[in-house]
This record gives structure tokens, C-alpha cells and sequence, in this order.
């Protein structure tokens, strides 16, 4: 057994045996030692990876190769860049830089090198810049790898600039590239991974949907791939979540581990069970999943502030929203953050910072004018008006923000816009609409298994909060100064409650808030 074999089980997609042959292997050149590399990566063995990049490198050196060994230096601190070894990346990359001036060719290790410039570019404009000019680079020179790479980059920075169209579009240029077959597997999985996260920071829907399911065929038919697997199933499983699939994304979520060599994967998959476990109601297993996921490193807002909402600590979440309102925002989160501050900030009665939550979203959503971010966006204006007592002014945006939602096949949040619509139309005295629309939802509610007040119509978490002062024997002016509420908005949502829980009297709403554990 030798080289030959490697390469061919390598050219099988047959990554563990392709490491074995190639660790056994003698003779190695420049391209089969970048193989040997590619295929520990492949495997999620980077301890391995990274030697084999700095056998290469000093392998390459001795033989007077200095591209190939600027090459395995790049590559290395690249790797390293992107996980945060930050100084030690940085001196791979300095040795990189030497080696390609030392060289003084137009060549693809340093138009890679220049690519790389982008990211410590004064603007996204330069990054945009530097780009493009790797693109020519790498038809100039021949690498696919190169184009491939610097046109998601491209793509991305475009986003970051707030060039929406065009930064898909550059992304559809790479996808284009990707599905020729011509990128190597390394760079195949990171230009998969970079699209993809493209598509959730524009929340474009339609192509994170068909570029993950071309990413979970390209992961499948590699049995041995242990890189990128677990970041394709969390993002599978997202959509999942989005279209009301909660059983079939819990199965792709328990295929992630926490030891899985993306780090990034398991935080967001631990995140996302809590979503799942917060929605349908398991509040202890939402804050078991919540705090591993903090614990892996990512944030688990606004999630955690979401669940302590529907466990009535109210101002638990509304502490938890403005600090992470006030933190630099995850743009792959800007949406869900601003929405969940909408409707928490209306539960404390602070309406000029829902106010601002629901601006900042109409901002995103002129400058994404994706359907998700309108719909977010037409949601939350309603929220806020029907807190204004403007029902007549809230249907306009509710009934955007659900057509929306049914032509993105998102039922919960189609339930959660028909019972919007279903709170302005008996605002307005409409009473059979009202019943509908809470039947409606009702029944998404039920198929989708989501929790719900066990009411035939979801009281609000400030509603609550007064049904629990209500049952205490507190009058609406003693409510109102507890709340710092006027005693005006006190005697609406009294009101409101005794329609929603169809009775009539402050002890007939107090027994049914001890019967069904509401107080």
C-alpha cells in the first residue's frame, strides 16, 4: 500500500482510509501532502491537521519549494485565524508573507494573502474591494479554490455593507462555482458554511433552504466526514423549527454533539433545543439547554429572556433584552432580538423601548426587504399599536405580517399573528372574527404541539402580571401604582381578562387563575 492508494481512496471521498494510507505513506509531494492535510481537516482531527500543515512547510522549505511551504503556512494560520489563536496564526501568516515576497511571482499563494488583507481592510467597501480583486486573481492564475473563495467572501462583505441583492447575488456566483464539482472538498465545505451563513444574516429564506439541502446531500454522501456536519444539521434544523417540523429538527439536534469539532455547531444546536423546549412548554429542559449553551460560548438571548417572559418574571426579561439590545448585535440575530424586545419591553408597560425595537426592525427590513424580516418587522408595528389602543391602525401590519408568514410556511408564527388580529378585532367589538382567528390558532397551536395558557385565548404576559395582583384582592388603583401603570390601562386589561377567560367577575377570574395554575 502507498501514495497511489491514498490518493485514490482521497479521490473516493474515503477520508479514513485515505488517512491511514497517507500517515503510512513515504514520498509525499507538495500536493499530497495538502491531501493528507485536507483530509485530517475533513475528519475534524485539526491537531493533526495543523502538524501535517507544519510538516509541509518545513518538508517544502528544505526542498526549496517556497510557494508550496507558503502555502502550508497560510493555510495553517488561516485555520488558526478563524478559531482565534490569533498570534500564533499570526506569525504562520507573517512566514506566508516572507516566503511570497521572497518568491516575487504574481501567484496564487499571494493572491490568497491579499484575500486575506480584507478582513483588517478601514470599511467594507475596501474588504468589498480587495475581493474582487482576489476573484481576478484567481482567473488569472487558474484556482478555482481562489474564485470560489473570494466570491463568498465578496458575497459577505457586500451583506456587512447593507448591498443585500448584491451580496447574494456574489453569493450565487460562488454556489455556481461550488456545484461545477471543481472546488476542492476543503473549500467546497467552507464556501457551503459562508453561503449559507450569508442567507440567515439577509434572512433569505429560499436559498438557505435549497443551499442546506445541497450542503446536507454533499455531507451525506461522505460517511467518514466529521467538518461541517454538525453546522449543516443545525442549520437544517432551524428550518425545521421555522416551518413547524419541531419532531424531525430535534432528531437532526441530537446528532450534534457537544463535543463536535465545530464548537460554534454544538452552542447553536443547545441553543435551539431550548428554543424547541421554551416553545413547547419544557421550561426546565429550556433552562438546561440555555445554560449549555452559554456554556459552549454562545448567547443564549433572546431566548433565555423569552423563557423567563412566559415564566412571568417580566422583569428578568426585560433587564436581559436591554442589556443585549445595548450589546454589538449578531447580525444573523438582529431579527429574532429585536422582535422578542417588542414584545417583552410591551410587558413592563415600557412602550417607547418596544417602540424602538420595532423601529430598528422596519430598519432592517428596508434594508434586507427579505420576507421574514417584513414580516418580523409588520408584526411588531402591531404589537406596539394594539398596546397604544389603536386596534383599527394594528390590523394593517398584522394582516401583512400573516400573509407573510403563510408564504414562508412558519405556522407559529402565523398563530401568534392571527391572535394579534384576534385582540384588535374584539378591540373593535368584532367579536366572531376575534373567535375565529383565536381558533384558528388555536388548532396551529395544537398540531404543532406549542405551548399555550390553558385559555381559550393566550392572555399576555402583563395581563398575568394583573391577574395575579387581581387574585391577590388588590384594587385596580393599588394595581396600577404597583405597576406603574395608569389606573386607566389597569381597568383595560381587566377587562380584557374577564373576555378572555369568559367571566364576569374579579373572584370568577381568580379561580380560574388558581384552577389553571395562572396565579
Amino acid at each position: 500500500m502507498g501514495v497511489v492508494e491514498a490518493r485514490e481512496a482521497y479521490e473516493a471521498r474515503a477520508w479514513g482510509r485515505a488517512y491511514e494510507l497517507f500517515s503510512a505513506a513515504d514520498g509525499l509531494t507538495a500536493d499530497d501532502l495538502d491531501r493528507y492535510a485536507v483530509v485530517a481537516m475533513l475528519l475534524g482531527r485539526m491537531e493533526d491537521y495543523h502538524a501535517i500543515r507544519e510538516r509541509a512547510y518545513d518538508e517544502l522549505l528544505q526542498r526549496g519549494d517556497l510557494l508550496g511551504a507558503a502555502a502550508a503556512a497560510q493555510w495553517t494560520g488561516m485555520q488558526r485565524m478563524f478559531v482565534g489563536e490569533v498570534a500564533i496564526a499570526g506569525g504562520w501568516l507573517a512566514r506566508a508573507a516572507r516566503l511570497v515576497e521572497e518568491d516575487g511571482t504574481d501567484s496564487v499563494p499571494a493572491a490568497f494573502l491579499r484575500m486575506g488583507q480584507a478582513f483588517a481592510a478601514a470599511s467594507p467597501e475596501q474588504s468589498v474591494a480587495i475581493s474582487a480583486e482576489a476573484v481576478a486573481a484567481g482567473h488569472r492564475l487558474g484556482s478555482k479554490d481562489l474564485v470560489g473563495l473570494a466570491l463568498h467572501q465578496q458575497g459577505l462583505f457586500l451583506l456587512e455593507a447593507g448591498l443585500v441583492p448584491e451580496g447574494l447575488a456574489k453569493l450565487d456566483e460562488a454556489m455556481v462555482e461550488l456545484s461545477s464539482g471543481s472546488l476542492s472538498p476543503m473549500v467546497t465545505g467552507i464556501v457551503y458554511c459562508g453561503a449559507i451563513l450569508g442567507c440567515w444574516t439577509a434572512y433569505e429564506m429560499r436559498r438557505a433552504e435549497e443551499w442546506t439541502a445541497a450542503m446536507a446531500r454533499w455531507c451525506d454522501s461522505q460517511p467518514d466526514l466529521g467538518n461541517f456536519t454538525g453546522e449543516c444539521k443545525v442549520r437544517r434544523a432551524e428550518l425545521k423549527q421555522l416551518r413547524g417540523a419541531w419532531t424531525d429538527a430535534r432528531a437532526d439536534l441530537a446528532a450534534v454533539s457537544p463535543a463536535d469539532v465545530d464548537a460554534w455547531a454544538s452552542g447553536c444546536a443547545a441553543y435551539v433545543r431550548g428554543e424547541l423546549d421554551r416553545l413547547q412548554g419544557r421550561f426546565d429542559s429550556a433552562e438546561e439547554s440555555f445554560a449549555e449553551a452559554s456554556e459552549l460560548g454562545y448567547d443564549p438571548q433572546p431566548g433565555l429572556a423569552m423563557l423567563r417572559l412566559a415564566q412571568g418574571s417580566t422583569q428578568a426579561a426585560a433587564a436581559m433584552i436591554k442589556r443585549r439590545l445595548a450589546e454589538a448585535q449578531d447580525d444573523a440575530k438582529r431579527v429574532e432580538l429585536h422582535l422578542a424586545a417588542t414584545e417583552i419591553l410591551l410587558a413592563v408597560g415600557d412602550t417607547e423601548s418596544a417602540d424602538d425595537a420595532a423601529s430598528g426592525l422596519r430598519a432592517l427590513a428596508d434594508k434586507c426587504r427579505t420576507t421574514l424580516v417584513q414580516a418580523s418587522s409588520a408584526q411588531a408595528q402591531a404589537m406596539v399599536l394594539l398596546a397604544d389602543h389603536r386596534p383599527d391602525a394594528a390590523l394593517t401590519p398584522a394582516r401583512s405580517a400573516l400573509r407573510k408568514w403563510v408564504e414562508l410556511r412558519a405556522p407559529y408564527q402565523e398563530g401568534r399573528t392571527r391572535l394579534l388580529i384576534a385582540d384588535a378585532c374584539r378591540a373593535l367589538g368584532d367579536d366572531e372574527s376575534a373567535d375565529r382567528e383565536t381558533t384558528t390558532a388555536r388548532v396551529i397551536f395544537e398540531k404543532l404541539g406549542a405551548y399555550t395558557e390553558p385559555t381559550d385565548r393566550l392572555l399576555s404576559p402583563r395581563e398575568i402580571e394583573v391577574l395575579r395582583l387581581v387574585a391577590t384582592g388588590a384594587t385596580n388603583r393599588a394595581i396600577a401604582a404597583q405597576l406603574v401603570l395608569s389606573e386607566r390601562t389597569v381597568d383595560r386589561h381587566v377587562s380584557n381578562i374577564f373576555t378572555k377567560l369568559g367571566v364576569s367577575s374579579r373572584s370568577a377570574a381568580t379561580a380560574y387563575g388558581f384552577e389553571h395554575k395562572l396565579v
